[in-house]
């Protein structure tokens, strides 16, 4: 697990813009057995593509897309370890992934970015095709 301290800035930058930490298994369970609507997940991360490109790109796509999840919810790998290993579950069959982003319609998986999807990529990229999975799911 990392230092509170460090990974305190990277959790608010999602909730400080309308993302949900789930922080337990129950947690997830919670919001994923009468999950209605679509729902973005973000399985957020210390690394650097998750500071440079991830967040970034998740957070311009939810602000300026014209349809957009219904709620918005994230868990943080390397800390919440039980919260994230339950998440996973639900991305399945996608190999666990961090960071990474999940969209799921009805309590079901209809899309995922992987981090081989966003390693390499610009904010903008994710972003853009975000806004583009948004306008078929949402």
């Amino acid at each position: 697990m990392y230092p509170e301290e460090l990974v305190a800035p990277m959790r608010q930058e999602l909730v400080s813009e309308g993302f949900k930490q789930l922080m337990t298994s129950e947690d997830v369970d919670d919001f994923m057995k009468d999950q209605q609507g679509t729902a973005l997940m973000v399985i957020n991360s210390v690394c650097g593509c998750a500071a440079g490109t991830a967040r970034p790109g998740v957070l311009w796509a939810v602000n300026t897309s014209e349809k957009k999840p219904d709620e918005l919810v994230t868990v943080f790998a390397g800390m919440e370890k039980d919260a994230v290993s339950r998440a996973r579950e639900y991305t399945a069959p996608f190999p666990p992934s961090s960071p990474s982003v999940a969209l799921f319609k009805d309590g079901q998986l209809v899309h995922m970015v992987e981090r081989h999807h966003i390693e390499g990529r610009t904010a903008e990229m994710i972003g853009e095709h975000l806004k583009e999975v948004f306008k078929e799911f949402c």
